[in-house]
């Protein structure tokens, strides 16, 4: 096989977040699922942005923050994700590209503005997401880098890229072109309602074309339709696939082939806001992978990740990903 120019090439609805706190009292009021994420139109983003608190605006999605991440922790990655020709585009565009991920995609003209993802994160640090999804919808095969997914160790995308059709496309594609090129798939399950909304292809993909699967808890029962965690994790086993399931507090438990290994949770002082805990997650183990570590060690440096990340506001890394890995690559 040949040698890759990149470790990790993320597909993902590019997206700006609008993070702001709430109570449970002004999600009840707003009929706001509480920790789901939940698709809007134009009318219901800009009724909802208007009744928000102040909120930090900054570039997301979640395969974008998974990139982020692997790059903060200097892996080599790349991302393809559509925005559009407007201001918060042009913000996405240089957010991603300034923390260190290749970002080419061309951006879409005279169409849906750039998707926003309004969170509203309660005291207890949960988060609830009101997506618009905007021009990502518009993502289609076209803007898949065949190159760029031939030169790629891993093609890492997101589960929610199988709400908007054309997106489902370019994901099929992606999928084909990284295994025909002897490179591997690693898939995000993204949200437990995702996993509802498209259950059985959910299953036909994992079973047939993923190589690494990320799903905490819920998501991976919701995929095997047990609310009992041995049973979804003995489904797992049966796959003879790398997968990494978490746990939050209760850690995760990864499985490599006939290998099982629980990897303890990073202790954190304070959880103040899960968002981007499981794209950080994915930054960290797969980074490790990427590298050849083993399957406790890409855990450990999920965890590490996703402990930084929720320790404060916002989805992307505010202290050295690389200082806090020390001794574990």
């Amino acid at each position: 096989m040949a040698s890759a120019e990149f470790d990790v090439t993320g597909i993902g609805n590019a997206i700006v977040d609008v993070i702001a706190h709430a109570d449970d009292a002004f999600l009840a009021a707003n009929a706001i699922e509480k920790g789901a994420m939940t698709l809007i139109d134009t009318a219901r983003a800009e009724e909802l942005y208007g009744r928000m608190g102040p909120g930090v605006e900054v570039s997301g999605g979640s395969a974008g923050n998974t990139m982020a991440g692997f790059a903060a922790l200097g892996g080599k990655g790349a991302y393809i994700g559509k925005v559009a020709d407007d201001q918060l585009g042009t913000v996405f565009a240089h957010d991603i590209r300034a923390s260190g991920v290749r970002f080419t995609t061309q951006p879409l003209k005279g169409g849906a503005p750039t998707a926003r993802c309004l969170i509203l994160v309660t005291p207890d640090a949960q988060r609830s997401m009101n997506t618009y999804l905007g021009a990502c919808v518009e993502l289609g095969p076209e803007d898949i880098d065949e190159t760029l997914i031939r030169g790629s160790q891993v093609t890492y995308l997101e589960g929610y890229l199988w709400d908007p059709p054309r997106a489902k496309e370019a994901f099929r594609k992606a999928a084909e072109i990284a295994h025909a090129a002897g490179r591997k798939v690693s898939l995000s399950l993204s949200d437990s309602f995702c996993v509802h909304r498209h259950h059985a292809e959910f299953a036909d993909l994992v079973e047939k074309h993923v190589d690494i699967l990320f799903a905490n808890e819920h998501e991976i029962g919701a995929l095997y339709g047990t609310d009992r965690f041995e049973d979804a994790l003995a489904a797992v086993k049966k796959l003879g696939k790398v997968a990494a399931l978490t746990r939050s507090e209760k850690g995760a438990v990864i499985v490599s082939g006939g290998e099982t290994v629980e990897v303890k949770a990073e202790p954190v002082s304070k959880v103040v806001d899960t968002t981007g805990a499981g794209d950080l997650y994915a930054s960290g183990f797969l980074f490790g992978y990427t590298r050849g570590l083993s399957p406790a060690a890409c855990g450990r440096l999920g965890a590490i990740a996703a402990a930084e990340v929720i320790s404060h506001v916002g989805a992307r890394p505010e202290v050295s990903l690389k200082d806090l890995v020390k001794g574990v690559v």
